[in-house]
């Protein structure tokens, strides 16, 4: 689904987009956020539990202050090179997309190597400690091809390390569900109608959840059929 004029406007209460400051798409069900490119004064944004594979659009948002992507299909954290260009980013929340790959560490370090302003990642704080030691086990990414940026389906090799979302548990839903809580303090927002906005309930969130989950397993049991399956561990690289 593609985010549009009418949804933003009606979502933020605002009557132009280059106005918007604070959107909230939790559980949207989006793939195409690339009206994000016409909202230069976004500072705040929820995309959580959507179908986003690709950051470009929001690179323009350079007042972006607070991003919330977790739950989407970004593949490759060559995708952080979209957001090397926002001196305000402080608070970034990726976990549960196939680019935090099978080891946590690496992946932490990653991104705060490319992103060391970041006050907080993926609702932990980030502390000087860590910036510093990213500079040495982080890996150095660089702006994905073309043929990356599309809404293509994750690579292979980042589906797999969704392979323990098959087994999710209701404490994780509930994470989402306090996400979704924090999120709408956070923009000033009182709880949504449930009727009005069928969209933000947990239950089809949840739903969206599982049948993304369950396209991934039949992809990596597929992939695993042919001889060609590669090994993982924690030294693969994180980066496509």
């Amino acid at each position: 689904m593609k985010l549009t004029r009418k949804m933003v406007l009606s979502r933020a209460k605002a009557s132009e987009l280059h106005s918007v400051r604070k959107l909230n798409c939790w559980g949207s069900r989006l793939t195409d956020i690339s009206i994000c490119r016409e909202m230069p004064s976004l500072e705040v944004v929820t995309l959580s539990v959507n179908s986003i594979s690709s950051l470009e659009p929001v690179s323009r948002c350079r007042q972006l202050s607070e991003l919330y992507l977790r739950g989407n299909r970004i593949a490759s954290l060559a995708e952080l090179s979209h957001l090397k260009g926002l001196p305000r980013l402080r608070v970034l929340w990726l976990a549960g997309n196939p680019c935090c790959g099978a080891c946590p560490h690496r992946y932490r370090m990653t991104v705060l190597r490319t992103l060391p302003q970041l006050q907080k990642l993926d609702n932990q704080a980030v502390t000087e400690e860590e910036v510093s030691r990213a500079l040495i086990e982080g890996e150095e990414v660089t702006a994905p091809s073309q043929e990356d940026t599309g809404n293509g389906q994750p690579e292979l090799s980042y589906a797999l390390s969704t392979m323990d979302a098959t087994t999710e548990t209701s404490q994780d839903l509930l994470s989402l569900s306090e996400e979704e809580a924090s999120v709408q303090g956070q923009l000033g927002l009182k709880p949504p109608s449930r009727d009005r906005f069928p969209s933000f309930s947990q239950r089809e969130a949840a739903s969206s959840l599982k049948n993304r989950k369950e396209d991934r397993l039949k992809e990596l049991l597929h992939a695993k059929s042919s001889p060609k399956f590669p090994s993982r561990n924690c030294n693969t690289a994180l980066l496509e």
